[in-house]
């Protein structure tokens, strides 16, 4: 195995510092727990952590590694052990709202090609949490397949039903329904799996992440837990964010179910997600309309007629307002910190001078 059966296409080799290779060798980080990490090359899944120097000089959680991204290691100790000095500039990075109060992004996933994002035809089956995956992708210029999982449960025409109204809010989307129950489920999954492009599986515990991981791998390594009857939900088999390397040569990486969808800094993934509705605002009346009660409201206009459902409506409103919110609070909070930051060097600074 060599660095490109590990997704390092020439997209990265345009992006890396050549002499950098002289001290360093390039790896790419596999699975991340707290403050350790575990990346892979050509040799062994070695364990490493991050240098001193590249933690205290981030300014953020975007600036630590994360499960896929490529970095410069320098190994030790016979190469059991290594040393992360660098990360190589990222294609692409997947990440939302730290869950809870506080205003941070928590990164899931680096270089990925495309977003599998799943639903499971039950209780799961949510078109407004499916555009807020949507926007989340499409923010990471990542492209998105949308899995239904346990078609078992349903009758064709209601399975064709349920991906029309997808094809409604995302006309050219591709969309696989299958069953874990079904050996022949899987395999309608495989053939999007292709050789050295990586592919992260999203949606929320119970919707059978682990178990289609498992079919792919074609033996149990994951363990599995079955979920509620009376609401369909889960409970997190998967803890923690891992790049796993298939037979056939393409990689995914498993993520914990995510109850918390919050998203800011996404203009870009709700224009793509909300096209019909970023389209009709270059109709209204004023350029700065928040398409809530505006006379000459286009957006609203099409409300009234039917041309945009109430509730894709309502879903939009709600994540721009979000999205607005949750970006002012990181701001101020960065401001605050980059205040203090200074503080302290000053204090530093005054300290060494009265020496």
């Amino acid at each position: 195995m060599n660095i490109q059966d590990l997704g390092f296409s020439k997209w990265f080799q345009d992006k890396t510092d050549p002499e950098k290779s002289a001290d360093y060798q390039l790896a790419r980080v596999i699975a991340v727990n707290k403050d350790s990490y575990l990346i892979k090359n050509e040799k062994n899944d070695v364990p490493a952590e991050i240098t001193g120097k590249l933690m205290f000089s981030v300014d953020s959680s975007l600036d630590y590694p994360t499960v896929g991204d490529w970095i410069w290691a320098q190994y030790f100790d016979e190469d059991t052990f290594a040393v992360i000095h660098d990360i190589v500039p990222r294609k692409s990075l997947l990440k939302r709202k730290t869950s809870g109060k506080k205003t941070a992004f928590q990164l899931i996933a680096a270089n990925i090609d495309t977003a599998l994002i799943m639903q499971s035809l039950d209780f799961n089956y949510n078109l407004r949490r499916l555009e807020r995956y949507l926007v989340m992708t499409n923010q990471s210029n990542i492209h998105p397949v949308v899995l239904l999982s346990k078609k078992d449960l349903l009758p064709p025409d209601e399975i064709e039903k349920k991906i029309a109204e997808i094809h409604a809010i995302m006309p050219n989307i591709q969309v696989v329904a299958f069953s874990n129950k079904d050996n022949s489920g899987p395999d309608s999954v495989k053939e999007l799996l292709t050789p050295r492009k990586t592919f992260c599986l999203l949606g929320s515990s119970g919707v059978g992440k682990t178990t289609l991981l498992n079919n792919l791998m074609d033996k149990s390594v994951f363990e599995t837990q079955s979920v509620r009857e009376k609401d369909g939900k889960g409970k997190h088999t998967t803890t923690r964010r891992e790049l796993i390397h298939l037979e056939n040569g393409a990689m995914i990486i498993d993520t914990p179910g995510m109850r918390e969808l919050g998203n800011f800094g996404v203009e870009t993934g709700l224009s793509h997600t909300f096209n019909e509705i970023e389209a009709l605002s270059a109709q209204c009346a004023y350029n700065d309309c928040s398409h809530i009660q505006e006379e000459g409201c286009a957006v609203l206009a099409a409300l009234e007629n039917g041309t945009i459902s109430r509730e894709r409506y309502q879903n939009y409103i709600k994540m721009n307002k979000e999205s607005a919110y949750y970006e002012m609070s990181y701001l101020e909070k960065k401001k605050k910190d980059k205040q203090f930051g200074k503080m302290c060097k000053t204090v530093m600074k005054h300290k060494k001078n009265k020496r």
